[in-house]
């Protein structure tokens, strides 16, 4: 069965680092474009990066410059490495499959950015 657990949110203050992690399970994982999404209260999931099974990387223009995602394919593991956070980026952030599998969403990982 597939699997996404998110992990690595917390509590920072604008213009600090987070690192976000994924572990996949129950896929191919190497075969498949892996993506993260985040949810603001009241709005709509939005795509923020995505990674294909070649390493070609894409970008909301949110994250452009200030967000990277990488895989480690031996781990099954997907990351989302953000710098210089704003309190825009206050979500909840979900990993999964692009397009996304709509039954297999995780719990997701709270990021909150405020002084």
């Amino acid at each position: 069965q597939v699997q996404f657990v998110e992990s690595g949110g917390g509590l920072v203050e604008p213009g600090r680092s987070l690192r976000l992690s994924c572990a996949t399970s129950g896929l191919i994982f190497s075969r498949f474009t892996m993506a993260w999404y985040r949810q603001s209260p009241g709005k709509e999931r939005d795509l923020v990066a995505k990674i294909t099974r070649y390493s070609e990387t894409n970008y909301a223009d949110s994250a452009l410059g200030r967000f990277a995602i990488f895989r480690d394919i031996a781990k099954n593991m997907v990351y989302l490495q953000m710098d210089s956070l704003k309190s825009e980026d206050t979500a909840t952030y979900y990993c999964n499959q692009f397009p996304p599998i709509d039954n297999r969403w995780g719990q997701g990982t709270q990021v909150t950015v405020s002084s």
